[in-house]
């Protein structure tokens, strides 16, 4: 139910003060020798109502009416995406909006709503690129700002943790240890003590005052020391270790 609020929610923003801007075409018997007009007011209906089912065959049948003018397509295909979305799918939503960019590709609202729905599908280079779109499309759409910044962001710190993914806090060409190698040679056990230089690091800033910080420092010693005396001995898990380290380290200030 939480993620179906969530969806909502999202739906909400997305449509407001976009879903059907335009005004519905008249409803009437055409002028003589011209196409009878298409008739947009059930889709509108549907929408308003939040009625999912309806709006999927009404607006559908907008969709695929090739004479429908193209501001009710466009229309139709948001309020269609807007129910797929808060039905959990991503995939269909994604694909409505792709068309009605195809129809209007100004339309910076559905360039930053697509790249939501990529960033939460995990493609995050296509979400980057959707919101880059509506920045240019609207330099001053607060929404897409945001997002590209936060994305930029996530981007930039899990490019740095790539770059030292399996390499420990210290360097594996001079060690002499035989805890150390043991660490070199498996990427698990690397990152960990990494994450637990870090970690150290982190609590030796926040402490309060220089007695905290020694004795955190001692703590931190205590800890190698036991490691390093204890690994190859029966019994001592090298790994179980080092996880309680990280826990200990990040359960000072409450993390």
């Amino acid at each position: 139910m939480n993620v179906r609020r969530g969806n909502a929610r999202l739906v909400a923003l997305i449509t407001s003060g976009l879903l059907f801007a335009t005004a519905a075409h008249a409803v009437g018997a055409a002028e003589p020798g011209k196409e009878p007009l298409v008739d947009a007011a059930a889709c509108i209906a549907a929408s308003e109502a939040r009625d999912g089912d309806k709006v999927l065959t009404e607006c559908g049948a907008l969709i695929d009416n090739a004479k429908v003018p193209k501001s009710d397509r466009i229309n139709a295909l948001i309020a269609r995406a807007s129910i797929y979305i808060i039905r959990g799918e991503a995939d269909r939503a994604i694909a409505d909006y792709g068309v009605a960019l195809q129809l209007d590709p100004t339309l910076a609202n559905i360039f930053n709503a697509r790249g939501e729905l990529y960033r939460k599908k995990g493609d995050r280079p296509k979400a980057l690129a959707d919101f880059a779109a509506a920045l240019r499309l609207n330099p001053d759409h607060v929404s897409a700002r945001s997002n590209y910044h936060d994305l930029a962001v996530e981007l930039e710190r899990l490019g740095a943790q790539m770059a030292v993914a399996g390499r420990p806090s210290f360097n594996c060409a001079s060690v002499r240890r035989a805890v150390e190698k043991a660490i070199c040679a498996d990427p698990e056990l690397a990152n960990l003590d990494r994450e637990i230089d870090g970690s150290h690091a982190r609590v030796m800033r926040e402490a309060q005052g220089a007695a905290a910080a020694r004795a955190l420092q001692r703590e931190q010693e205590a800890f190698v020391s036991k490691r390093n005396a204890s690994y190859g001995r029966p019994g001592y898990d090298l790994k179980k270790a080092m996880q309680d380290r990280l826990r200990r380290l990040n359960g000072v200030d409450g993390y």
